[in-house]
């Protein structure tokens, strides 16, 4: 599938001389690796979301910082675009490339500079692998907490691109909680530090602001990450329910109590039994639902913490609660629900997973008006999500070969997100918009929003080269989709003619 990318602050992308520019390029940075080939080039045509596929025109794997400065340089004099991408695993086709500018890949930026224990940090370059830094610290007993399902995989420079959370997001945070800095290069070439190596720096929060911008200020080249201590004990409880509902409630029920889980995941049960047939993990494939839940600390407090969510469990209607005997069965329970996404890929041939969040007092209502909307669709949904902090991850299985079923799976995909921001929820948690959820972003946000995240995307690339037509639409768009939502009986951009 091809899209037009025609969300430039300044209008559409100019025609590029690919000869003269490849020329230019090799001239200035001899030795660095350019793909050109069709051939070579087919690798890089999509990123996690395999449906939306554009061939890039060049492929550019850098290994120094100068080589991504003068790379740049060159660029921006040329007025070509270029995309960032880093392992290629994410999900809302944030890193799809450009038939008219570069991929810039920074996969062989993959060494890891320092580790800190006394000051709990670790400075690495954005290609190494997420779980890379915590095996690097682990020496020391720390471990770096945000930890997505694709953490042997997925980059650093990825997460800070899409501020990615994991299963313990909920106790520890997301990526922009977990950072002390970044350095960053401009799309002029110019060298920026965000944030210090202190926990806290005066002025504006551009280091928070940088995170989740999903590769459109600027270009990472180096991370320092914070590292915390390996809780003393960690145990998991495994509860059964006869309904996602009573499961969607005891969600709220066990945050009420007063405890914070370090992960608190739920499943419905065809993602029970796909992941069951997959990794063996011990799951009930009867239960209509289960949900994961993990408490870690010292010892003591979480065995009291235990026997409390034990009980509330139980009153919230759990028809069996399951502590894991030892290390050995809580590490399989995870295995469970990290494999998770790729058990449904052996269950239909393809599957397109969502990313909104609601309020944890919504979960109820919201499982049931996706089970609603998989019927009316004709599509069926395996939810498998962060519930402790209402990150929806539904799976629509559908088949591509069959004509219809992949624009029916993103229709369906498209009313699940307004379902989520009609009850006070947005469209992602941390799969980031892209071009997968840019029309959404009508939905969620009025014309005077869209028009600062213009302004902000404007201050850092006045030229619009950054990783153009993701994320923020345009307001001509949001006219043609026509999803905003009417507030006091305005209509959204009423200057905009209707098409």
């Amino acid at each position: 599938m091809n899209i037009l990318y025609d969300e430039r602050v300044d209008g559409e992308l100019p025609k590029v001389d690919k000869a003269a520019l490849l020329a230019e390029l090799q001239a200035q940075l001899p030795g660095m690796d350019i793909l050109h080939r069709g051939e070579d080039l087919k690798p890089y045509e999509c990123d996690g979301l395999s449906a939306y596929r554009t061939t890039p025109m060049l492929v550019v794997l850098p290994e120094r910082v100068e080589q991504v400065e003068t790379l740049l340089k060159i660029a921006h004099k040329r007025g070509v675009p270029v995309v960032a991408r880093g392992a290629g695993t994410g999900l809302s086709g944030g890193a799809l490339p450009l038939e008219q500018g570069i991929l810039l890949v920074m996969a062989r930026f993959n060494k890891i500079l320092e580790v800190d224990p006394a000051g709990r940090f670790a400075r690495v370059q954005p290609g190494v692998r997420n779980l890379a830094i915590s095996q690097a610290a682990a020496p020391y007993e720390l471990y770096y907490a945000p930890d997505p399902s694709s953490q042997i995989a997925c980059s650093i420079g990825g997460n800070v691109a899409e501020n990615a959370g994991g299963v313990h997001c909920l106790k520890y945070g997301l990526t922009v909680h977990n950072l002390l800095k970044v350095d960053i290069l401009t799309v002029e070439g110019e060298r920026m530090v965000l944030g210090s190596d202190a926990l806290d720096s005066p002025g504006f929060d551009l280091l928070a602001l940088f995170t989740g911008s999903e590769g459109m200020l600027g270009i990472v080249t180096e991370v320092t990450v914070k590292l915390l201590p390996k809780p003393q004990v960690a145990k998991v409880l495994l509860a059964a329910f006869d309904s996602v509902e009573k499961a969607g409630r005891a969600v709220g029920d066990i945050i009420a109590a007063g405890i914070i889980p370090g992960g608190l995941e739920m499943m419905d049960n065809l993602s029970i039994r796909a992941a069951e047939d997959f990794i063996r993990a011990g799951y009930p494939v009867d239960a209509e639902a289960i949900l994961l839940c993990e408490l870690d600390g010292v010892e003591a407090d979480v065995h009291d913490d235990c026997a409390r969510v034990g009980e509330v469990l139980k009153v919230a209607g759990a028809t069996e609660v399951r502590l894991a005997k030892d290390e050995a069965e809580r590490v399989k329970f995870w295995a469970g629900r990290k494999n998770a996404f790729p058990a449904v890929g052996r269950i239909s041939p393809d599957y397109y997973c969502m990313d909104g969040t609601i309020p944890r007092r919504e979960l109820p209502g919201v499982l049931k008006g996706i089970s609603d909307l998989s019927d009316e669709y004709g599509l069926r949904v395996a939810n498998v999500f962060h519930a402790g902090d209402g990150n929806m991850h539904p799976l629509i299985l559908f088949d591509a070969n069959t004509e219809g079923e992949l624009e029916r799976a993103e229709a369906l995909g498209g009313k699940i997100l307004e379902l989520c921001v009609k009850v006070g929820g947005s469209i992602t948690g941390e799969h980031g918009v892209g071009r997968e959820k840019i029309n959404q972003m009508c939905s969620q946000f009025n014309a005077d929003e869209l028009t600062l995240f213009h302004a902000v995307k404007a201050a850092f690339d006045p030229s619009g080269l950054l990783n153009p037509g993701k994320n923020i639409p345009t307001l001509h768009r949001c006219a043609e989709f026509g999803g905003m939502h009417v507030h006091g009986g305005q209509l959204p951009f009423p200057e905009l003619e209707r098409f």
